[in-house]
């Protein structure tokens, strides 16, 4: 098992860190990292069920990263501790072109992986990589509306001073909803999108496959595991 990966420039550690920026904001516990015939994916916690009674369901944010040189890598990280990681880099990339390093001239950028951990429970449900059966596309509008109406709601009906259970119920209620005209796809598909920045203007590409669905854009995509009792 590797203990570090190759991004191919500062670009791409740019869009690494804001990815993670994004979704620390959302859900600041873990990242997973999973490295394989030189591409990277990153999978970051957006939403999932802490037990059975628990009906969130599992939505996850996924990007795709090059590596310079191949990585066998399948590990769960601290969030705060890797982004510090790659802060620290970010500033020593700055630091080299402000002393005349050429921009334009590409540098690997070698990261190294903090300590895992073993105690993240979403990190144990992998999405499958293959069998994905496409649907029609959905619009981002769409997704856009559900996760605003969500977001406003869950803000004007948990009360000040709310307990950990009452606003995991509200929450459970309102982000289990379905998408208006896309009844098998959870509101909470959208809360991730809008979240991570991974809508923009062109339609969003829809698969499935199993109690798994898939919401694809040029941006990353949001991966959506239904509870059993929801399934169509």
């Amino acid at each position: 098992m590797s203990t570090s990966f190759t991004l191919p420039d500062a670009a791409s550690l740019g869009d690494l860190r804001t990815y993670l920026a994004r979704a620390a904001r959302v859900e600041d516990g873990s990242v997973r990292l999973i490295a394989d015939a030189g591409v990277l994916a990153v999978y970051t916690a957006i939403m999932y069920p802490l037990g059975l009674l628990d009906e969130l369901p599992t939505v996850l944010g996924l990007r795709t990263f090059s590596l310079t040189q191949p990585a066998t890598i399948d590990v769960v990280v601290p969030l705060a501790s890797f982004q510090e990681r790659l802060r620290v880099l970010g500033e020593t990339q700055d630091a080299e072109h402000a002393e005349g390093a050429d921009p334009t001239r590409p540098t690997p950028i070698e990261v190294e992986l903090p300590h895992e951990v073993h105690t993240v429970t979403w990190a144990a449900i992998s999405p499958p990589r293959g069998g994905w059966v496409p649907l029609p596309d959905v619009s981002p509008e769409l997704l856009r509306r559900a996760a605003k109406s969500g977001i406003a709601e869950v803000a004007d009906a948990v009360p000040t001073n709310s307990g950990e259970a009452v606003v995991r119920k509200l929450r459970s209620e309102v982000w289990g909803r379905p998408v208006p005209g896309v009844e098998h796809l959870p509101a909470a598909a959208g809360f991730a999108g809008e979240s991570l920045g991974f809508l923009g203007h062109d339609p969003v590409r829809l698969f499935e496959t199993g109690p798994w669905s898939r919401l694809t854009t040029s941006r990353g995509h949001v991966l959506v595991k239904r509870r059993a009792w929801t399934l169509t």
